[in-house]
Order: C-alpha cells, then sequence, then structure tokens
C-alpha cells in the first residue's frame, strides 16, 4: 500500500464522528466589522465576517457544526481525510457554497460539487464576496517522492477580511515561503510530527514572519504551552493564543 493510502487511512480514522462542546470563539476587530473565530477541532475551523461563514477544511460531520450558520464558502487545503471528508461535505448544507481547493481535491470530490469549484494553485488567488483568498505553499521537507504533502500538491491560504490577513497554513513544514509572508495579522500554523514540524521549527518560522495573533493548530500530540514559551521569550509583538483543538479528549 503506498505511503499516501496508508496516511488517508490514518486521517480518516482519526475523524471525530460525535459532537463535542465547541471551544469559545474569538473576535478580532477589522475595518469593516468583527471577525469571529471558531476552533472546531483539529485543522478544523470557521471564520466569520460581514455576514460571510467560511469553513476550513470541515470534517466531524454536520453535528461538529451544530449552531453555526452553513458555509458561504469552503476551503480545503489538501486531500488528505482530517482536511477534506468527502462524508462531511455532504452532510453540510453547501447548495449555495462555493468551494475554494487546489487541483488534487477537485480530482477526488464527487462530480456534484464540481459547478462549485474554484481551483486555485499556489500564488493564484480569487475574491468571493469581497473576502481575498490567495493560496500559498504548503510541503514538506525535503520536497522529493517521499513526501507526505508534496509541493504544489495542496494550499495553504492568506485571506483578507476587511482589512485583516489570516494565514491558514494547512499541513507545511518550515518552509521558505512561510517565512517570507508579510503583514499577517492572524496566523493559524500547524505542529504536529511525523507530518507536520515540532514546535521548536513551527516558533522559529512564526519569530520570522512576525504575526500579530499567532493560534497553534493541528497540534495532536505537541507540547502547545512550551511553543507558546519559546515564542514569547524572543517577542512580545507576537500573541500566542491557545485554544482546545480537540475537545472531548
Amino acid at each position: 500500500m503506498k505511503l499516501t493510502s496508508i496516511l488517508s487511512l490514518f486521517c480518516c480514522l482519526f475523524v471525530f464522528t460525535a459532537h463535542a462542546q465547541l471551544p469559545s470563539s474569538d473576535e478580532i476587530d477589522t475595518e469593516n466589522g468583527p471577525l469571529t473565530i471558531q476552533p472546531i477541532q483539529h485543522g478544523t475551523l470557521v471564520l466569520t465576517w460581514n455576514d460571510q461563514d467560511v469553513y476550513v477544511d470541515p470534517t466531524g460531520g454536520s453535528g461538529a457544526f451544530e449552531g453555526i450558520d452553513s458555509p458561504d464558502i469552503i476551503l480545503i487545503s489538501h486531500a488528505h481525510g482530517d482536511h477534506m471528508n468527502i462524508e462531511t461535505l455532504q452532510a453540510l448544507d453547501t447548495e449555495e457554497t462555493t468551494m475554494i481547493v487546489p487541483q488534487s481535491v477537485a480530482d477526488e470530490l464527487p462530480d456534484n460539487f464540481s459547478d462549485q469549484l474554484v481551483i486555485l494553485a499556489n500564488g493564484e488567488d480569487t475574491d468571493q464576496s469581497g473576502i481575498s483568498v490567495r493560496a500559498v505553499p504548503m510541503y514538506n521537507l525535503p520536497d522529493d517522492s517521499d513526501s507526505r504533502h508534496p509541493k504544489g500538491w495542496g494550499n495553504g491560504y492568506v485571506l483578507n477580511f476587511g482589512g485583516k490577513n489570516v494565514y491558514i497554513s494547512g499541513d507545511t513544514e518550515d518552509i521558505p515561503e512561510m517565512r517570507s509572508l508579510e503583514n499577517i495579522d492572524v496566523a493559524f500554523v500547524c505542529m504536529n510530527l511525523p507530518y507536520t514540524m515540532d514546535i521548536y521549527q513551527a516558533a522559529s518560522a512564526v519569530l520570522d514572519f512576525e504575526p500579530e495573533i499567532m493560534y497553534p493548530y493541528h497540534y495532536r500530540g505537541q507540547d502547545t504551552e512550551r511553543f507558546k514559551e519559546v515564542v514569547t521569550e524572543e517577542s512580545d509583538q507576537i500573541e500566542v493564543r491557545l485554544r482546545d483543538w480537540y475537545p472531548g479528549n
């Protein structure tokens, strides 16, 4: 069995099926009203701004989004089962939803979603209902034939909500494209081994591109308290916000 098939099987087994109480949400001011940040689980979150609900890598079935409006936009970073969960997509009310995906995800989705897709490669962008979305690289190092996440196969994303830039890393390591990001107001950065990077690699990258607010996510099994210590010991300009992305565990 190929490595990618094994990883996809693991990711599918990981996805939660039971509803758990949602972690508390945060609000961040923008030029056009508040941006609400709602952690869901692992690599899944919802961003709400200007009556638009953006679901990021939705997993967990419709019960994971109880009390949240149906998605106006869905972002999917890549085709592993803890980021692209077809059962969840089919359970949600997506009749009026635009789905922004890389080609690798489009190739895996059922045909009934085809008319809703906006396919972006790394470096491409789109504007949806006043929200700009730019696809950025996410990949493992070294980028070779054994990579779990080859360069160009998936997308991280930078979104702009009313003047606030929000970075979502997807599954990546400490890549130069992340270090070179500029003017990031809010960042969601992964840190879990052996699939992405450890807390020290993540901290080093975050200290380089200096987001104003930093959320560790996709961190199962990692010491995020230590991550926060490493970042805050080196910089008083970055606010690290720790939230529970594994409710019920």
